[in-house]
């Protein structure tokens, strides 16, 4: 097949779609792609040869996406090559424009997307590029000052309701990069991870953002599909290092989630060639975390868990390439992750957690389906194959199958319906089917015989129709599978039930899948025929006799249905007459149910139906609309079937009832017609749509019929006439399968050579498909245009002459004649060629030829016969202008011209919407039915026969650049008059057929625009209101199609933005309209939602153009145009050249014109909407001009607060654009500090070649010397983890722009600034506005105006200090805080903006500003602090601490000190955190004398002051992290800090009394005693350890160990929130200490210290010990469980706690033992059980008879205890399985049932454990009973319902 194809085609295709070949023209597609694709080849490369970016290459590289949408990747090899390389260069032109490079991006990703297709040798790419591209963008230095603008970036101006908009839309730039990185992945040359490392390595530090940045471009551009010998030169490199990195990390840090997705693509990539054995119980705790469970009784989160957890994607993917291997570790991993997480699933449970949950049950199942398809049946590729020993094998898949099926049947029932789980069972089934489909039966039959609980039957169902194809096909897996089929269908026939809706469909849906699948075929006969068949065939073949009885059943309950749901019965009179949404879906399913039916029907069960429905629609008269319409639905369903033997009824009947009818003539002018004759007309117009030679026969009587009816009256009656003509003329017309049999060439032939058993659940067979095409014959094409000449000549001539007012006619007679001709479009459409006309020239200028490509279809045009479309079109735009002119009322006639023009440009015989609908539903039909397994298309064949249909309509509808002609332009002319008249819906659905038409012809919006734009002009004084608001909409644009305001395009933008503003000044413009302020409103919102920054520069570098000149004279096709010339080549240079300057001078035209309209007086709403559209303007590769300089610098004093506002942000951009560049020279990490760097050996942290970074107080630089020979490293990151290659650092100031510069020196744009910011007067009004506060308690620190103020102060350096200096020390000293709110800006501004000024200004800076900041501190109010805060830490944000040392100095003076109370001190040191943890790592000399400072502070009295110290001590660890390859820190230590700590809190230790709160009195003096200090410093502490919990990267355990015996003994055992602020937070510190995340080494330190407490003499820390260990158990699962001594030791501590004296200690110990058993960490063996059934067994003494009023002893004898415990060891064993009954379970129940009557406390356990085991069990007592004997369960139905429950 291939190498015949190779032959006519001249070269071997890669992969083309093979649907192709099955069209029935399938033979002339060869030259036909040949022809388009050297078309493609040779136009693309003279293009890009001829630089010609825009319109050519666009052009073409569109053609090429539309190419391989219709003939997937025809080409050769090399052409693949050549194309992805050409590609790639123009992606990563540096200048591009956004929109263009996305459109590239998309074809390139689509080129590259089967990656088997091509291999490395074939194919490398350069990484760099890609990541400067992506660097570029995603990570843009100018976006955020509004120099660039993306699509979807944030915009100034956006109201809430597009946020939601563009959460949507916001990645989608993003995306698109990532997803290309991704698709070029794979061919990155050998060399790259090490080129990445050496790139990437150095900003890993884990305190900055860069680490978020590193470790994200790791993710997305390492390659993980080298080959094994290449693997030294790949992970090798770099997986030791990330995984220890990744294990070492505790508190879920944002970067670990890309960690998560690598590994998880490495592991997928690579199975068999990592050991992941010594990760694997890591990698799973950390999945279980992942899953944010809740645990335990008051469960308390950590918010980053939640907002930073796994993808679930990523994990299925990395755990379904665990499994298997030697080892079958991770299978048991995973069972007991299943285990522990099982009984989340049963419905009664609900949480946030359940989504992620039922995520990973659905996806799972399929990712191992994948794997199992890769190992076992995809052809071998390049890509390295898994080897033989890591495969999976038979036992591996059924236990993973067997692991996951008893979460997967309860998520069958879940809340959030059972979609999840049916898609788990597809694949499950398809894997081991005899393992899941028996329990799902069990499930299904009972829910099919119970009618009270619906939720069960659509659960149960759903999940069936997942199982249907591996339960019909048997295999040998699942023999007995068919057997059930009969059964299930017949039972679930109630299931049509008019009452439920839910229930109808999903019955539908099942019946239709499983009749899909199998042929109804009566093979019984067989049985006495043919003796070769097994057992389960001969069942089969005797289960198939009751095919027919189904069938009829079926029939009968879809006829009650009809019954019940006519109009009489569903409405009154007074409602709609239509169908409501429910009823049509219902008709849907019902007419889609019984054609599979029929299709599946052999010939004798056929015709008993066909009788059937035919007596039953021919006995009753039904209205037309709803109960009508499925009646005839199930006659065409049977008519489509067998065409000749339905007709041969159905047609004699209708036309005899309608002609009786008919005889006597004044029916025909009645307004309301017979409902006999209106059913039959329907009926006659359903049966009629089938093939057009079978309905030949019977053409007279129809004509007659037709000629009778279409002149109607009624117009009920003229419309099913219309139907009747439209469908026979398209059933003439067009090409379609005729049959979607299951089998080719259907049942008919004799069962004793053919066995239709066999086909069940069969796919169809691709290459054998044999698909029986109607294609139109002669006679059926004259048919067709006989019945035109007949019925349309006529109609045209009358309106035609009504248009030329030769005729009268009355409005219904034209709306008549306009349906009769809209109808013969409908069915004609694809007969009719399209329109003619002449192309219009010069709307754009190419030096390639842009011409439309035409696709044969299957439709030969007749040229011999007249053209009803000119002809329709012709008489439409007359008829048009005369309504318009006469009667502009008659909107239903108008409605009736827009649909017919909209047909006349676009309908060739299916529409787009019917196309994308039933592209939809093929795609959810294949879905429910695929087999994933074996791949390989494997689909039932009337999906395959669907399929290939839906690619002959894409045919059909590719209009891809049509040329725009004279008389489209025309027509459009037309809409756009209709778009703007009188009546809203008439204008409505003019611009709706305008947005469709605008999108299909190339250019034609340049030709329209000018003519909307006549409506807005303010000079054109006729225009209405009406007109005004057509021509905003059609500026405006649908949600999807073309906004003509916002082409990406200088001439279009040019025309209309300065429209939009002038029309302000318009006759027509009221702002009293609501409707009009709305629309300015929305247009100006879209344009500043979509616009994108236009480019200015559109050159094509050098490299394109030799990979386009190779690709045009390599391979076949060769292309007919020459490659260019060198003239043309040199002309196209130039007109690159005069482009580009032509470009600059439209974008300062657009500019002027904008500010010409802004000095004039416009509406306020005019001016706002200008100044938006200026804003938009600024960009950061040309300067803006001027004027508009001028007019941003004056509006920052404009009295509206919008203008200042976006005058501030636009100020700030023009401060970057004029900022004069410093320059940066490389040098060498280790020359600077002198030491030799470690090669080899990584080593982050501090070491001695970073030393020199870090602040040290003795060698600052203070005096001009020193600052000037001293290297400042702004970035913090840089020498953490290692040094780059080559710093970039400044040059020496001598090198550097000159820094005061006179006004004379200064470039013109400067001097604007230099003036205003010069006057006194100007900068009055400026302060005083930003000093003004705009929504009260609202306003936060701006970046905006602190980017304006760096920007001043960086540009000018200090001469505008001086005139500012009095307006801050103004500021400071006024507590307002919008006052306060100006002044933090203008310094932090200042701070960052003297990073180049010379040292002594730096220093006569300082000595302004440390005054201002003291008074500003202790000034400080609620309001403020926080912008204080962001003030300071934006001041210090990458910036050297040396060049800081002011600022430090004077932050660390004292900020504890007491003056101005405690708030003043809680203020300053959040502002000197703020300042410090900027700094992260580079100030260690601060942080220790900060600690030092704090330490005698920590007995602080006040709460404020004390959670900030928390805080403050938070951050001072924060450089204390436990992580690989990383030195010990010289910050200070978290172990040093609690060593002393612990001293001072050595006075509670000891002691046993509690603990009780101190309460300051206000008198008290001097020295409290030690006990005092030490509870005061205890509520610090707790503070830090909260704090710290949630921030720092890893848990100082074995230090907090030695604080839990402190914490157990104060934490309160109750929720109570009136506890006092100690207990509560030593409550919140235990449940998150217990939350953290352990290592193995830990876990031994961490249960000596728990076995301790349990010893201790407070039943509070006993019980507390309990709750701890319940969560850390289940956050640390697998940890523990890989450590069987831990186990034991748990174990044993569980059990000495269940014989506690105190009773609440043992429930508790109940309670943790019975969730332990349950997410199997322990598990129920026998010695257990019996040890408890002997404590059960422990005697009691006798009860003395005691004299009354005696006092009861209140101490429990140590027996009682005992007995007790082992009741309660019982208890905890039943209440630990409650959705199920184990085999253990009966007995102990029995055990426990002899305690009832024992004295408290055991008779309460006793109570509550049995009606706990009622509530859990009762919902499946059915099946739960059959675990009892009969005894067992007498005993027990007499505990559960005997008095003593009531007791």
């Amino acid at each position: 097949m291939k190498k015949a194809q190779s032959d006519t085609l001249g070269f071997v295709p890669q992969k083309d779609i093979v649907y192709n070949k099955l069209l029935p023209y399938a033979h002339r597609l060869d030259d036909e792609s040949n022809d388009i694709l050297s078309k493609i080849k040779g136009n693309l490369c003279r293009a890009v040869q001829l630089r010609e970016i825009w319109p050519g290459v666009l052009f073409w590289t569109r053609k090429l996406s539309t190419y391989m949408r219709l003939y997937g990747r025809k080409f050769s090899k090399e052409d693949h090559v050549l194309f992805i390389k050409l590609l790639y260069e123009l992606v990563t032109i540096p200048k591009l424009e956004i929109s263009m490079m996305q459109g590239f991006a998309r074809l390139l990703i689509n080129l590259l997307k089967k990656k088997e297709l091509l291999s490395r040798e074939d194919l490398e790419l350069r990484w760099r590029p890609l990541y400067e591209l992506h660097d570029r963008i995603l990570f843009s230095k100018t976006e955020h000052l509004g120099l660039n603008w993306f699509p979807n970036s944030p915009r100034p101006r956006s109201s809430s309701k597009h946020i939601m908009i563009k959460l949507v839309q916001r990645c989608s730039v993003e995306s698109v990069l990532k997803t290309l990185v991704k698709s070029c992945r794979p061919y990155f040359s050998d060399s790259a991870t090490q080129e990445m490392l050496d790139e990437w390595r150095p900003l890993l530090c884990p305190f900055d953002v860069t680490m978020q940045r590193a470790i994200s471009y790791f993710e997305l551009f390492l390659t993980t599909t080298l080959p094994p010998e290449l693997h030294h030169k790949g992970f090798k490199l770099w997986f030791d290092e990330l995984i220890t990195l990744w294990l070492s990390v505790q508190n879920l840090p944002s970067w670990e989630v890309h960690l998560v997705n690598l590994f998880a693509r490495l592991a997928n990539d690579n199975i068999g060639y990592i050991d992941w054995d010594p990760y694997i119980p890591k990698i799973f705790t950390r999945i279980l975390r992942s899953l944010n469970l809740p645990v335990g009784t008051s469960p308390m989160m950590v918010p980053r868990y939640v907002t930073n957890a796994y993808d679930i994607s990523h994990v299925v993917l990395w755990v379904s390439s665990l499994l298997g291997g030697p080892s079958k570790q991770a299978q048991a991993q995973l069972s007991g992750l299943f285990n522990s997480i099982t009984s989340f699933f049963h419905p009664s449970n609900h949480g946030r957690w359940l989504m992620k949950l039922m995520k990973l049950l659905q996806r799972l199942p399929a990712s191992v389906v994948r794997r199992l398809h890769r190992e076992r049946y995809r052809k071998p590729t390049w890509l390295t194959p898994i080897p033989d020993s890591h495969k999976l094998t038979e036992e591996d898949v059924t236990e993973f199958v067997e692991s996951m099926m008893q979460p997967v049947l309860l998520a069958m029932f879940s809340k959030t319906g059972s979609l999840d789980a049916a898609q788990a069972l597809q694949n499950l089934a398809l894997m081991r089917p005899e393992l899941v489909i028996p329990p799902v039966l069990e499930r299904t039959y009972p829910a099919l015989e119970t009618l009270t609980e619906p939720h069960q039957l659509t659960a149960t169902l759903s999940c069936m129709i997942g199982v249907a194809r591996s339960l019909v096909s048997g295999g040998q897996r699942f023999p007995e599978g068919p057997t059930h089929m009969l059964p299930l269908l017949m039972r679930a026939l109630p299931g049509v039930d008019p009452n439920d809706f839910s229930k109808c469909m999903i019955t539908f849906q099942f019946i239709a899948t499983f009749v899909t699948l199998v042929p109804l075929v009566d093979c019984s006969s067989a049985l006495h025929e043919r003796t070769d068949l097994t057992e389960v065939e001969r069942e089969m073949c005797s289960a198939s006799a009751e095919f027919e009885d189904f069938v009829l059943l079926f029939m009968d309950r879809c006829f009650a249905l009809i019954d019940s749901s006519t109009l009489e019965q569903t409405r009154e009179e007074t409602e709609t007459e239509k169908m409501t949404h429910l009823e049509s879906l219902v008709e849907l399913g019902l007419s889609s149910t019984f054609s599979t039916i029929l299709t599946q029907c052999s010939l004798d069960i056929f015709k008993v139906a066909l009788e059937k429905v035919f007596n039953f629609a021919t006995t009753n008269i039904f209205e037309t609309r709803v109960a009508g319409r499925m009646v005839a639905d199930m006659c065409r369903a049977a008519s489509k079937c067998h065409p000749a033997e339905s007709l041969k009824l159905f047609v004699p009947h209708c036309c005899n009832a309608i002609n009786q009818i008919a005889v006597n003539e004044e029916v025909l002018n009645d307004e309301e017609l017979d409902k006999e004759f209106l059913w039959n007309l329907q009926l006659l117009s359903e049966v009629t749509r089938v093939d057009g030679d079978k309905v030949l026969p019977y053409r007279s009587n129809l004509v007659q019929i037709l000629q009778l009816t279409l002149h109607l009256k009624c117009k009920q009656g003229y419309t099913l006439a219309c139907n009747l003509l439209h469908h026979i003329l398209r059933s003439s017309a067009l090409i379609y399968p005729t049959e979607y049999c299951s089998v080719p060439g259907g049942f008919h032939q004799p069962t004793s050579d053919y066995l239709p058993i066999k086909e069940w659940g069969r796919p169809g067979d691709l290459w054998n498909l044999d698909i029986r095409w109607h294609v139109p014959g002669v006679e059926e094409t004259s048919f067709a245009f006989y019945l035109l000449d007949l019925i349309l000549q006529p109609e045209l001539q009358r309106l035609q002459r009504f248009a030329q007012g030769e005729q009268d006619m009355s409005r219904d007679d034209v709306l008549q004649s306009l349906t009769i001709i809209q109808h013969c479009l409908l069915g004609a459409g694809s007969l009719m060629p399209p329109l003619k006309g002449e192309p219009i020239p010069e709307l754009v200028h190419s030096m390639v030829n842009l011409d439309e490509t035409n696709l044969y279809t299957g439709v030969e045009y007749d040229d011999s016969r007249e053209n009803y479309r000119d002809a329709a079109c012709r008489v439409m735009r007359q008829l048009l202008h005369y309504i318009l002119e006469h009667s502009e009322d008659d909107t239903k006639s108008l409605f009736s011209i827009i649909k017919i023009i909209s047909d006349l440009l676009h309908f060739k015989g299916s529409h787009k919407h019917e196309f994308d609908s039933r592209w939809k539903s093929f795609n959810l039909v294949k879905k429910s039915m695929e087999n994933r397994l074996h791949g390989r298309k494997q689909h039932i064949r009337a999906l395959l026969i669907d399929r290939v249909m839906l690619q002959h309509e894409l045919r059909k509808l590719t209009v891809e650049g049509c040329q725009y002609r004279s008389i489209h332009q025309e027509l459009m002319r037309d809409l756009l008059r209709l778009s703007a008249s009188t009546y809203s819906q008439v204008r409505s659905r003019a611009q709706n057929v305008l947005y469709t038409a605008l999108a299909t012809y190339n250019f034609c919006c340049r030709d329209l625009i000018p003519h909307v734009l006549e409506f807005l002009n303010p000079d054109n004084s006729s225009v209405t209101q009406q007109q005004f608001k057509g021509a905003l909409y059609c500026l405006l644009g649908n949600h999807s199609g073309v906004c003509l305001a916002n082409l990406h395009d200088w001439d279009c933008i040019a025309l209309t933005w300065p429209a939009i503003v002038r029309s302000g000044l318009s006759s027509a413009m009221s702002l009293e309209k609501p409707s009009i302020v709305r629309l300015f409103d929305d247009l100006a919102d879209k344009i500043h939602r979509q616009y994108e920054t236009i480019g200015i520069d559109f050159s094509i570098p050098g490299e394109c153009c030799a990979v386009a000149k190779q690709l045009m004279i390599t391979g076949n096709p060769v292309p007919k145009e020459p490659v260019p010339s060198e003239d043309e080549v040199a002309e196209g240079l130039n007109r690159q050249e005069l482009k580009n300057s032509e470009s600059v001078e439209k974008y300062k035209q657009l500019i002027a014109d904008l500010l010409d309209f802004l000095n004039r007086n416009m509406p306020w709403k005019f001016e706002h909407i200008a100044i938006g559209f200026l804003s938009l303007l600024l960009r950061d590769d040309h300067e803006l001009p001027p004027p508009a300089v001028t007019f941003f610098v004056k509006s920052l004093n404009h009295d509206s607060l919008y203008v200042r506002k976006v005058a501030i942000s636009a100020v700030a951009g023009i401060m970057k654009q004029i900022k004069r560049p410093h320059k940066k020279v490389p040098i060498s990490p280790s020359e600077l500090c002198g030491v030799k760097e470690l090669s080899g050996v990584v080593a982050a942290g501090d070491r001695l070649d970073n030393q020199w970074l870090q602040y040290n107080s003795s060698s600052l630089p203070r005096t001009q010397q020193d600052w000037d020979s001293c290297v400042f490293v702004e970035k913090t990151h840089w020498g953490y983890y290692c040094w780059p290659r080559k710093l970039m650092m400044y040059a020496p100031p001598e090198e550097q722009p000159k820094q005061d510069l006179t006004r004379e020196e200064m470039t013109e744009r400067e001097q604007i600034i230099f003036d205003h910011f010069s006057d006194p007067v100007f900068i009055n009004q400026f302060i005083e506005f930003l000093s003004l506060e705009d929504r009260k308690g609202k306003d936060k620190f701006s970046p905006r105006r602190f980017c304006l103020f760096k920007g001043l102060f960086r540009n000018f350096s200090d001469v505008f200090v001086p005139l500012l200096r009095p307006h801050m020390e103004r500021l400071v000293a006024d507590s307002h805080e919008s006052k306060q709110r100006c002044v933090a800006e203008i310094i932090s501004g200042l701070i960052r903006g003297c990073k180049h000024w010379s040292y002594s200004k730096v220093e006569n800076l300082w000595e302004v500003l440390c005054p201002l900041l003291r008074t500003a501190l202790s000034n400080i109010t609620i309001e403020t602090y926080a912008d204080w805060g962001t003030c300071i830490a934006t001041a210090c944000e990458s910036r050297d601490p040396r060049k800081l040392h002011w600022l430090f100095e004077m932050l660390m003076e004292s900020p504890v000190n007491g003056e101005g109370g405690s708030f003043v001190d809680a203020c300053r040191l959040y502002v000197l955190q703020g300042g410090l943890a900027q700094q992260e790592w580079r100030v260690p000399e601060l942080l220790h004398r900060l600690l030092q400072y704090l330490e005698p502070k920590l007995t602080q009295v006040y709460k404020n002051v004390r959670e900030r110290i928390g805080s403050v001590l938070t951050y001072i660890f924060m450089i204390d992290v436990n992580l690989p390859y990383t030195q010990p820190t010289t910050s200070p230590r978290i172990s040093d800090f609690t060593e002393r700590i612990l001293l001072q809190l050595k006075p509670l230790m000891e002691g046993d009394e509690e603990i009780q709160n101190h309460v300051v009195e206000e008198n008290e003096v001097g020295e409290q005693d030690e006990r005092t200090q030490a509870i005061k410093l205890l509520k610090t502490v707790l503070k830090w350890l909260i704090a710290s919990a949630g921030r720092s990267f890893s848990t100082a355990v074995p230090e907090q160990l030695r604080l839990l015996p402190l914490l157990f003994k104060i934490a309160p055992v109750e929720n109570d929130d009136s506890y006092d602020e100690l207990k509560r937070d030593a409550k919140t510190c235990l449940s998150l200490m217990s939350q953290g995340l352990l290592y193995t080494e830990q876990i031994p330190m961490v249960l000596r210290a728990l076995q301790e407490i349990a010893g201790s003499s407070s039943w509070h820390a006993r019980y507390t010990v309990l709750t701890y260990l319940q969560i850390m158990v289940f956050y640390n699962l697998f940890t523990f469980m890989s450590d069987q001594k831990a186990v034991n030791d748990v174990r044993s501590l569980v059990i000495r706690l269940l014989e506690d004296e105190q009773l609440e200690v043992r429930e508790m110990a109940a309670t943790t033992l019975s969730g332990f058993l349950q997410c199997n960490f322990l598990s129920m063996d026998a010695p257990m059980q019996a040890n408890f059934e002997a404590m059960c067994k422990t005697s009691l003494p006798k009860k003395r008879k005691r004299e009354l009023g005696s006092t009861v002893d209140t101490i429990p004898s140590a027996d009682l205890v005992r007995r007790h415990a082992g009741v309660l060891g019982l208890s905890a064993c039943i209440l630990s399985s409650p959705y199920d009954v184990p085999t253990w379970m009966p007995q102990l129940l029995m055990d426990l049932s002899a305690h009832l009557n024992d004295t408290q406390p055991i008779e309460m356990t006793v109570k509550k454990t049995l009606s706990n085991f009622r509530r859990t069990h009762h919902d499946n007592w059915q099946q739960h009973k059959q675990q009892f004997t009969d005894d067992q369960l007498l005993v027990l139905t007499d505990l559960l319902v005997s008095p003593c429950y009531y007791a």
